[in-house]
Formats: structure tokens, sequence, C-alpha cells
């Protein structure tokens, strides 16, 4: 019964998290901003969000063909089109219950190909790993483009700005170092529990460079985030207001963007606010900020509900087919 009620916690607060949200920030609005919002999306280019949609597909279809070269070592060879619908299943399912769709991953590519639930989980945990690099790195681009405009809210007035910041960053380095340390030496749980997560992390990342096809793992990798940036970055032309924002801009609101997800299912209602936020910072109004948050999200959701709704309607048919 109490896990039954942790879950049902787990499962809930994200949506109700995510319901307020989109309350809070509609709330706030006047009339004319509510106005300004839909002529935004009315006026919008949608050939953009097409385009932006079919790279959402591609980097699918490339996160799928990834995936065999995880499951070959261990001598199993799904059939590519179960590969992709086990995928977009699991992106439906973390709509629903974050953090859910790695299982209902394994869970699916087992049923339909035979594959041992702990062996094909463990193969998606390993390309989370990558992944993890992957965000990794470009939220490190996204501090390196975004110092020269911290530099400007921070200290506006002074022209040494740039300098302090990076003595602030210095600090936050040394801190960093000083708290790695830290956990290295201590025997408290929560720091056994980073240090295994580390070890985990660097034993992952050395499996990926012994892996036989490496370059090919690598390669789809980098081609995924890619497509990921680039879906953000297609849109920005559907609105006039949108399309001459800088590569920072595009990084940084591509992060926060992505950081939101983690907070509600799938973004609901976070992911615009993040977002607009974020462009906000780059002198982009706040209304067709918002509206292209929304716009920019409603794609990415609608996309995910009907091939993840397809895949797991096609899933049985498909199977029961080729049987």
């Amino acid at each position: 019964m109490k896990f039954s009620s942790k879950k049902i916690i787990f499962t809930t607060l994200p949506i109700a998290l995510g319901v307020f949200l989109i309350w809070y920030s509609l709330a706030k609005l006047k009339p004319e901003d509510i106005e300004s919002i839909k002529n935004s999306f009315k006026t919008a280019n949608y050939w953009w969000v097409a385009c932006s949609l079919l790279l959402g597909v591609l980097s699918h279809l490339s996160r799928a063909y990834r995936w065999q070269f995880m499951l070959d070592p261990l001598g199993y060879k799904p059939k590519f089109a179960n590969n992709v619908m086990a995928v977009l299943v699991a992106y439906l399912v973390n709509l629903i219950v974050p953090r859910a769709g790695e299982i209902a991953r394994a869970t699916t590519i087992s049923k339909y190909e035979n594959i041992p639930f702990e062996k094909a989980f463990g193969t998606i945990v390993s390309e989370r790993v990558a992944d993890a690099v992957m965000l990794l790195g470009i939220i490190g681009l996204a501090f390196v483009f975004q110092t020269e405009l911290l530099s400007s809210y921070l200290f506006p007035e002074d022209d040494g700005s740039t300098g302090y910041t990076y003595y602030i960053l210095g600090g936050l380095g040394l801190i960093g170092v000083i708290f790695t340390w830290l956990i290295r030496k201590s025997k408290h749980p929560f720091a056994i529990r980073i240090q295994n997560f580390v070890t985990g992390l660097i034993q992952g990342i050395v499996s990926i460079f012994r892996m036989k096809k490496k370059w090919a793992f690598i390669f789809h990798t980098f081609f995924i985030w890619i497509m990921y940036v680039l879906m953000f970055y297609v849109v920005t032309f559907a609105l006039p207001e949108t399309t001459h924002l800088a590569f920072g801009a595009i990084i940084v609101g591509f992060v926060v963007g992505g950081l939101s997800m983690a907070l509600t299912n799938g973004g609901l209602g976070s992911y615009p606010i993040f977002v607009a936020s974020a462009l906000t910072l780059y002198g982009i109004d706040e209304n067709p900020a918002l509206a292209f948050g929304w716009i920019m999200w409603t794609a990415q959701t609608v996309m995910v509900l009907f091939f993840g709704g397809l895949s797991f309607l096609v899933l049985p048919i498909y199977n029961k087919e080729e049987d």
C-alpha cells in the first residue's frame, strides 16, 4: 500500500504541477496578451514546424538504429521496425509516467523479440550514459555562450564585468573541486551513491569505446543530438520575432527547454514558460517568446502522441503477421 501511494504521487504530482503552471501562465496574461499569442499561432509559418517534426522522426530512427549496436554483442538482432516502435512507445509512456519509458521500451522489445528484460534494459542504461555526456556538453556550451549575457546583467555599468564573471566562475570551479574531493573521501551513504553513479558513468563511457562498431555508435549519438538542436532551431523561423536569434540563444533555449522536461511530464506547462524566459533574455518580447514555446511543445507532444499511439496499436499486428 505504501509503495502504491508513492507511485500514485510520483505519477500525479508532475501532471498536477504542469496543469498549475499552465493556469499560472495564462492567469497573468492580459486580454491583449492572449490576442497577441493567438495571432502568433495564426500567422506562424507551419512549414518550419513540419520540418522540425521531420528532424524529430530522423532522431527517433537514428536512436532505434543505434540501439542495435548495443544489442549485437549480446547476440540479438531484432527487427528494425520493432526497435523503432519500442522507442516511440517509450516516448509515449514518458508523457504519462516520468522515466517509465525506459522500462516500457525494454518490456516491449523483450515481448516481441524474446530478449531478456534485464539485458534489454542494460543496453538502454548504457545508451543513456552517452546521451548524458552529450547533454552535459551542450549545457557546457550554453554556459560559454551565456557568460557575456550574464556579465551585462550582473555588472551593467562595469567595463571590466567579464573579468569579474570569470572570477565568479573560477570560484565556482574551485568549490566544485573541493566538493569532489570531499565526496571521494566521504563514507556517507549519499556520497557513496554519487561515487557509484560517477563510476557507472565512466564504465559506460569506456564500454562504448570497446564496442565493435563504436564509431558508428558515436556518429549516431552526435546525429541524434544535432537533430534535437535543429528541431528547436528551425522553429525559430516560424515566427518573425524569433527568426534572427543568435546561436547562443538557440543553445540556451534548447537546454532550458530540455531541463524543463524533467520537471513535469513531457514539459507539460513548464516547457513554454522556461523557453520563453530564456528567449526574453535575448530581447524577444514575452508574448512571441511564449507563443514560440507553446508551438514547439505542442508540435513535439502531438508527434509523440501520434507515432507512439500508432506504434502501440501496430506492434501486435505487425508481429502477428510476421509469425
